[in-house]
């Protein structure tokens, strides 16, 4: 079943925010050089937020919104079980997509925390490895 669309009264306030988030975050990326193939890629295992090519690297982005760092904020939340998940869906996104498997690539994370439009934005390339989670 697909998500209502952004704008939809069917979604959260904090989906609207992770939305929010998530286009804040394509637009940094692509005024960055990044090019965007996928968006929520979604799988049994988990989901991707944005999937883009930078240079010859593929890189699996992971968007995370806090709007309070009470509790580590945004990357606090990106703990050992969402970066399987994150993992466990790249390998199902490029089982699907095989022309790009052998292509190098990369997790980052973009976080923000606080509320739109006073973010505080941080993006960390290689926020973890392959290895780390298994």
């Amino acid at each position: 079943m697909p998500k209502p669309s952004v704008n939809s009264p069917k979604r959260s306030l904090q989906q609207r925010r992770g939305d929010a988030a998530e286009t804040a975050a394509l637009a940094v990326l692509e005024q960055a050089g990044a090019i965007l193939l996928a968006r929520n890629a979604r799988y049994s295992v988990g989901e991707l937020d944005l999937i883009v090519l930078d240079g010859d690297t593929l890189v699996f982005v992971e968007v995370r919104q806090r709007k309070s760092d009470a509790f580590g904020g945004a990357a606090a939340s990106l703990d050992a079980r969402k970066q399987r998940k994150c993992a466990l869906a790249a390998q199902c996104w490029l089982k699907q997509n095989p022309r790009y498997a052998a292509m190098p690539c990369r997790f980052d994370a973009v976080l923000f925390n606080g509320l739109e439009p006073n973010w505080q934005f941080q993006w960390l390339k290689n926020a973890f490895q392959f290895q780390d989670v298994f």
